[in-house]
């Protein structure tokens, strides 16, 4: 596999080119469509067992980068790529071809990890954090970082130690803005802010080693690196092998597609205008699953199509990919969509008025009461009046800070972050009107609030099975849902309403933009891969380690595997049996596992540079193969040409000098030049141990570009012009050394 890296990066790419002409269209419109599709992952991150858990049917593939699920999904390779909500969101934003499930998946916990048993290290470290929470460090570091607009970071400058005991850092830049390397090509992001952060408590500086994700345990294991600090969630399976500190961020798990396809039939154009409710009669309707417009539009349009979906989000993109002729919801959070979004409108009138409360267990009437209550001192203190002007009429998305206590029996609330005003997902946080509603009555219990974000059509039955104490989502007060659970006092009225594309509202003509030409695009990439942040100076610093590495490795293993074929050609059993047990287990190893090995285990306990036990594995790896080469050439020599130089008095040197040797570089040449390319391809998985090589490069450029292909297609091409001019100059020898070539010349003289 480590071999044909680079020829597998220009296949992709010719595979891309051709299965954009003639692939089906296997379009995914929610979660539910990938229960038994294909989904890719990262290696070594949470996402392998979030997609176990909740696609158990479907097909798993993982990948080193998610960079390279990205492309997977861009060629249609799979279906689907789950990662972290901020890495997805920039995916999107970069790949208009792209689009992001609003479904969440999951929330984990970010910690930074401390080797196993370092008690002293994990303390302090759960000190900074501690600190840099109460502050309130942390929440502006995410409010920098983590912003849903397209604004530029808010990156500022940390103090840093500049003498002492460096702080190694364990880190993997390709997540931006996990984590990712800037246009200076230093490590930067909201985790490397965190890092210089808490190296400058510990007074030491800050040193980043830069691996493959599923590298970085076992360089913590090992002593390579002091702290992992790169938005590694705090697993019990990862407990057991490193401790972590408390969690500094909550990160969402989502799904990034392809956006589907239209046709011409299903385009949103080709169907007539909307102008009012009537217009629904014979409508393809998409509502959401369980809530009172599915019931409504059930019997109000009995020769509608219906689609039910699990949150606003799947409405939207049902409506936009034409899937949908019209989606029905809360009037509030429709404008709240199309504030975003001018693409949508709303046609028609008021479908539906109803009063919005809290809903409770029927045998919990003691908690209802208590809320209702407290609904009635908030409106006589002026707070809920406050509330309805900031959230409904302000359209405000701050909340404000409500101290809660953090012992005690806590209250379980269910809610559904489909959209402002009620309750949405901002920052990392939990905010909307629902939101602040529930944590003032938590405040008044003194009880501490928990939250649990789900469907929508799930709430009634959690709160009905005891698993919430109450539930608010903006839910309507309605005959049906009072049948199986109470409902507080109303504290908000809306409105249903019907929405759809403003072209199609409107009867605007939409022209589809012209597609850019191929030389315009290839200049695009140009400028943002290579030339935009210097980005070029990278890839040469990156091609200049593959060739100090190439070069180094070669040496080492043609001069290593001549001493290992002296041994092997030996008649002592002494140097024999030791040289044909060199070779046998080193070819017998995968050169991802050698390197691996000598890292982590043969020099754990040595701070050696990576450069330099990538050149002692491949060296090795190369001996054992050159070893074997030299052997057969040397054996392919007619032993009577040894026995008739020695007849002519030459010394056993001077007949391999003279007689053998020549004659056994001309054999070997062809195959030894085969192995010197093997070994120039097999140098891309060194960033496994931290060494920012040509593949390493790539992978870094394209977690900042997201430009799934044009970075692989440009390495690929380095490869092989690298492993071209190799062959180029290897051919030279062997016609220097071509008896036939050798004497041409001479005549010619």
């Amino acid at each position: 596999m480590s071999r044909s890296r680079p020829l597998l990066m220009l296949l992709l790419a010719a595979l891309t080119v051709l299965a954009g002409c003639s692939r089906p269209d296997s379009a995914v419109h929610s979660v539910a469509d990938l229960e038994t599709k294909r989904i890719g992952l990262m290696m070594g991150t949470t996402s392998e067992k979030v997609a176990a858990t909740q696609f158990p049917k479907a097909s798993i593939q993982r990948f080193d980068d998610i960079m390279d699920a990205f492309a997977a999904v861009k060629a249609g390779q799979v279906d689907a790529a789950m990662t972290g909500y901020p890495t997805g969101l920039l995916a999107v934003r970069k790949n208009p071809d792209l689009l992001m499930l609003p479904d969440l998946l999951s929330n984990e916990y970010s910690s930074v990890a401390v080797r196993k048993g370092d008690t002293a290290m994990l303390a302090a470290v759960n000190e900074v954090i501690d600190e840099l929470n109460a502050d309130g460090t942390i929440k502006d570091m995410i409010a920098r970082w983590y912003h849903e607009d397209r604004s530029p970071y808010g990156e500022v400058d940390v103090p840093a130690v500049t003498s002492g005991e460096p702080l190694r850092v364990g880190t993997s830049p390709t997540r931006e803005p996990t984590t990712f390397i800037d246009g200076n090509h230093h490590n930067t992001g909201f985790e490397a802010e965190l890092a210089r952060r808490i190296a400058y408590k510990f007074k030491r500086p800050v040193e980043f080693r830069n691996m493959k994700f599923m590298s970085l345990i076992p360089a913590l294991q090992t002593g390579k690196i002091d702290l992992i600090v790169t938005g590694m969630s705090a697993t019990p399976e990862r407990a057991e092998k490193v401790d972590f500190s408390h969690h500094y961020f909550v990160l969402q798990q989502r799904l990034v597609v392809r956006k589907p396809a239209t046709s011409a039939s299903a385009a949103p154009s080709a169907a007539g205008p909307l102008r009012s409710e009537a217009d629904l009669a014979h409508a393809r309707i998409a509502v959401l699953t369980g809530s009172a417009s599915e019931g409504f539009a059930t019997k109000q349009y009995p020769n509608a199509t219906l689609s039910q979906f699990r949150s606003l989000g799947d409405l939207t993109i049902a409506v936009k990919t034409g899937k949908a002729d019209a989606a029905l919801s809360d009037e509030d959070a429709i404008q709240e969509l199309i504030r975003s979004d001018a693409s949508f409108a709303l046609f028609g009138g008021a479908l539906q008025t109803f009063e919005v409360g809290a809903g409770f267990a029927k045998k919990n009437g003691e908690l209802r009461e208590s809320f209702n209550a407290f609904l009635a001192d908030l409106r006589k203190s002026g707070t809920y009046d406050d509330m309805i002007r900031r959230w409904m009429e302000r359209h405000e998305t701050t909340m404000p800070a409500i101290p809660l206590p953090k012992d005690g029996h806590p209250l379980r609330v269910g809610t559904s972050s489909t959209g402002l005003p009620a309750a949405a997902i901002q920052n990392n946080e939990l905010v909307g009107f629902d939101v602040e509603l529930i944590k003032r009555f938590g405040a008044s219990l003194h009880r501490p609030v928990q939250f649990d974000d789900m469907d929508f059509g799930s709430l009634i039955a959690a709160v009905t099975a005891g698993k919430e104490d109450l539930i608010a989502a903006g839910m309507f007060i309605t005959p049906e849902r009072q049948q199986s659970i109470d409902f507080s006092d109303s504290y908000f009225r809306t409105s249903t309403r019907a929405f759809g594309l403003a072209s199609r509202i409107n009867a605007v003509p939409v022209a589809s933009p012209a597609k850019p030409s191929f030389l315009t695009r290839l200049g695009d990439s140009i400028e943002a891969n290579l030339m935009r942040e210097k980005r070029y100076l990278l890839v040469l610093e990156g091609l200049k380690t593959t060739i100090v590495l190439s070069l180094l490795s070669t040496l080492v293993g043609t001069l290593l595997g001549g001493v290992v074929c002296f041994m092997r050609l030996s008649s002592h059993a002494l140097l024999r049996v030791p040289a044909k047990v060199f070779i046998d287990l080193i070819r017998g190893l995968p050169v991802l596992v050698l390197l691996m090995l000598i890292f982590y285990v043969v020099f754990a306990s040595v701070d050696i540079s990576p450069l330099l036990v990538s050149v002692i594995a491949f060296g090795l790896n190369f001996a054992a193969y050159v070893a074997e080469i030299f052997r057969s050439g040397i054996e392919g020599v007619d032993r009577g040409q040894v026995e008739g130089g020695i007849s002519l008095g030459f010394t056993r040197t001077s007949t391999f000098v003279h007689i053998v040797l020549p004659q056994m570089i001309q054999r070997v040449l062809p195959i030894y030049k085969g192995e010197i390319i093997s070994l120039v391809k097999m140098t891309s998985i060194v960033g496994y141990i931290a060494v920012q090589d040509l593949t390493k490069v790539s992978d870094i450029i394209r977690s900042r570009t997201f430009d799934a292909f044009f970075p692989l297609i440009g390495a690929a091409i380095l490869y092989f012009l690298l492993s071209w001019l190799l062959v180029l100059a290897i051919g030279q020898v062997e016609r220097w050394t071509n008896p036939k070539a050798r004497r041409g010349r001479e005549a010619r003289s």
